[in-house]
């Protein structure tokens, strides 16, 4: 980690100084979803999705929230776009909502392919990168009926939804990214059910997520033939694990967890190959492989997007797996989750080491949910902001130790609908008021934009 003194003040938000972060060619970016932010559900054609479908049932979300509304970026796009272009940044990453631009035959919902060319074309005026997902967790409620991602053909449906969207926006976009943390898909939708559509096996689990990967396999060479500008890439988040008991059982269930969080993704991706501590793990839950799915899910990709948020503490379960114990007197955050760049540092190191075929990356999710109160037209959140310096550090550091890092877009740009937690935990570095849609840049957002703004003069 750079030392110390080498970190701006706690008033301040920057990289340490003379980090390459600083640089020209470093891409400074915020972040968002779709079904996080646009509301809208039941306008202009679009279909149900399963986050629809899952946030009606009596329990699965906290107060029983769901996107109807959202953040109404749907209507407000265009001052959301100027408010993006205010902070300095390089790039703003989003994601398309896939019911929102297809309809149940596959044929193209004009409306809903019209918002995103409108919002594209209003952020490259702005002069601004577009990092577009394709799929950020919000599959159409139809093909979940017909089995979601274990059935192999939403592999194939999805390829046919990449191919709309790269001709429809060919030279509209800077990055295609084909998936958003697949691990969430597969384990929290279909492995524990937290998120949607709320299934509970294992097997599904793995099932899910051989289908994820083959869909993301499929799309690149129609991403390159469709639109040979766009960088075309995926988004993977990783987890720290740690143990605080020494013990070789215990330092196993600590690789254990990265194997199931990390490398369950990043070895099919980079070695082509799903690792074999995986059915250690999950015995009984290899997925069905066809012959040739590995190379298509291993296809080179120009760029590979990291989210990262915290550190976990395991200990063996005395069986073949293990137990998250959290510790005592660590920081965390509004999600109770441990606060620990130098997890976020340690792995993009550790990354290197172990893919040769790691390409460029984009920390493409970094932040924290706080508790958030405007008082006097102002909001204070000194523990982001401190919270993303040492993260900034963090990547620093990884950057120095030879780790080709070449852009940082921080989570959130704007309070939204967190999943299945709703609107309660707030990861913004600018508040919403939902009742009334207000925007309020966050002290984090101003701080952010200073520096941005220093760095472009300078």
């Amino acid at each position: 980690m750079p030392p110390t003194s080498a970190r701006p003040p706690l008033s301040s938000l920057a990289p340490p100084s003379a980090s390459p972060m600083a640089r020209p060619d470093f891409t400074w970016g915020v972040a968002t979803a779709s079904y996080q932010i646009e509301g809208a559900i039941a306008e202009d054609g679009r279909l149900p999705s399963i986050w629809d479908t899952f946030s009606a049932v009596p329990g699965k979300v906290l107060n029983g929230d769901t996107g109807e509304v959202a953040c109404d970026h749907y209507h407000r796009w265009e001052s959301d776009v100027d408010l993006i272009a205010s902070l300095g940044v390089d790039a703003y990453r989003l994601s398309i909502a896939w019911p929102r631009v297809m309809n149940e035959q596959g044929k193209p919902n004009r409306a809903g392919l019209d918002f995103y060319k409108r919002l594209l074309d209003r952020l490259e005026s702005k002069g601004l990168q577009r990092f577009v997902t394709l799929y950020h967790w919000d599959l159409p409620q139809h093909l979940e009926d017909r089995g979601g991602w274990l059935n192999r053909d939403t592999a194939y449906r999805f390829a046919e939804y990449a191919d709309l969207m790269s001709r429809e926006l060919t030279g509209q976009v800077s990055a295609w990214a084909t998936l958003n943390e697949p691990w969430c898909s597969a384990f929290l939708g279909y492995g524990n059910g937290h998120h949607a559509p709320g299934l509970v096996d294992g097997r599904y689990a793995t099932q899910a997520m051989h289908h994820l990967l083959l869909g993301h396999g499929l799309a690149l060479p129609i991403l390159q033939a469709n639109d040979p500008g766009a960088k075309r890439g995926i988004v993977a988040n990783i987890g720290r694990g740690g143990t605080d008991r020494d013990t070789p059982e215990d330092r196993d269930a600590a690789h254990l967890f990265e194997t199931q969080h990390n490398a369950w993704v990043l070895g099919p991706l980079l070695k082509g190959e799903y690792p074999k501590d995986l059915f250690r793990l999950w015995p009984g839950t290899e997925p069905l492989v066809l012959p040739g799915d590995m190379g298509i899910i291993s296809r080179p990709i120009d760029y590979l997007g990291i989210n990262y948020y915290f550190r976990s503490n395991l200990r063996s379960d005395g069986a073949h797996g293990f137990v998250d114990v959290p510790l005592d007197g660590v920081e965390r955050t509004q999600m109770g989750w441990e606060v620990y760049p130098q997890g976020l540092q340690d792995l993009l190191i550790g990354f290197k080491a172990e893919y040769a075929r790691l390409p460029p990356i984009y920390i493409t999710e970094n932040g924290m949910a706080s508790d958030d109160q405007v008082a006097n037209g102002t909001v204070d959140d000194t523990q982001r902001i401190a919270f993303l310096n040492r993260h900034f550090a963090a990547v620093a550091g990884a950057i120095e130790a030879g780790v080709d890092v070449r852009g940082y877009f921080v989570w959130s740009l704007m309070d939204n609908y967190e999943w299945s937690f709703g609107y309660e935990r707030r990861f913004g570095i600018v508040h919403v008021d939902y009742a009334t849609q207000q925007r309020t840049p966050k002290n984090s957002a101003k701080a952010l934009q200073a520096f941005l703004n220093a760095r472009k003069a300078g």
